[in-house]
């Protein structure tokens, strides 16, 4: 399907995952719409600068806006594959009045693209889910047959956009695929998530906060892993199917400081709090469905991933923005 070069669809194409799928997808020579709302969740020029590379292509064009209430027929013309990455991320953010926004970009949002998609086929679409729809799974490694059981609000409004996806597949014929990533990181990797706090703590020389005792452990899936695994479940045999998207990379997140300190030769000044609502305390992924459908195999280590994510941030002029919580 995508062997010779087509046209596909990116949603959340300014994010962190989504902007290198733009380029993966643009460097094969496909011709990519990258749809996106640049909403307010971390500054706008950030997303900016992580399609700059994209923008300069001839052959990618962007749509700002917000799938609940575009107009996304002529998008989605002639579109062979749409991704889905767009959607509000971040667990702790989830609770309490941001619900809303979460209930809006996740699940709503899913099931306007879906009714776009009845009036325009096309031959895949990929769904970006998350290993929070898993919560605190009772077995290591988790296999996508282990019954859902989000412990947070963002948890519970991705495992509904993935029952949408397949509600939409049974009624109407889309067939789609769900991906359940784990822990991405890496270039570009959004200023909320822990590696990059984690960075910007050590070169301002703060104190680095760590939710629990450290002890949690996580699945870390290196970005470019991520991305190789999305592009190939467009053309797998797999429409119906949850597939995780593991990097191999289980550890705590006190080793990730000590890998950290190693790189970056600075010693981190670790506080610990009390462990977050939502926050599960092991994740890791079976990966055996994707290594046998996708043909997808993890090849980015955790510390050669953070020794790339490390020289990235500090060639990044702004490193002290914050996310809206």
């Amino acid at each position: 399907m995508l062997e010779t070069p087509t046209r596909v669809v990116v949603t959340g194409a300014a994010g962190f995952i989504g902007s290198h799928l733009c380029e993966r997808l643009l460097a094969a020579g496909h011709e990519v719409v990258g749809i996106d709302s640049l909403s307010d969740y971390y500054d706008r020029e950030r997303k900016e600068q992580n399609l700059r590379e994209a923008a300069a292509n001839p052959n990618f064009t962007l749509e700002e806006a917000d799938l609940v209430d575009a107009n996304l027929t002529r998008a989605m013309r002639g579109a062979a594959v749409v991704f889905h990455l767009a959607g509000q991320p971040g667990v702790r953010p989830s609770w309490g009045s941001h619900f809303d926004r979460y209930v809006h970009d996740n699940i709503v949002a899913t099931q306007r693209l879906l009714e776009a998609l009845r009036e325009a086929p096309v031959q895949r679409l990929v769904f970006a889910s998350s290993s929070s729809v898993y919560g605190n799974a009772e077995m290591f490694p988790t296999k996508e047959t282990a019954l859902p059981r989000p412990v947070s609000p963002y948890g519970m409004t991705k495992l509904a956009a993935e029952h949408l996806t397949f509600v939409y597949m049974r009624n109407f014929g889309i067939p789609a695929t769900s991906l359940r990533y784990f822990t991405v990181y890496g270039p570009r990797q959004r200023p909320d998530m822990a590696f990059c706090r984690f960075m910007e703590s050590l070169v301002e020389e703060q104190e680095i906060e760590i939710y629990g005792d450290g002890e949690q452990t996580r699945e870390f899936t290196f970005v470019s892993d991520a991305v190789d695994g999305t592009v190939k479940a467009a053309s797998a045999d797999v429409a119906g199917q949850v597939i995780n998207l593991g990097g191999g990379s289980r550890v705590t997140v006190n080793k990730v400081l000590d890998t950290l300190e190693e790189i970056s030769h600075l010693k981190p000044r670790r506080r610990y709090l009390p462990a977050a609502p939502g926050d599960p305390r092991h994740t890791g992924a079976s990966i055996n469905l994707a290594r046998e459908k996708l043909g997808w195999e993890p090849r980015v280590s955790l510390r050669e991933g953070l020794a790339r994510q490390w020289e990235w941030f500090l060639a990044t002029p702004a490193k002290t923005e914050t996310s809206r919580t």
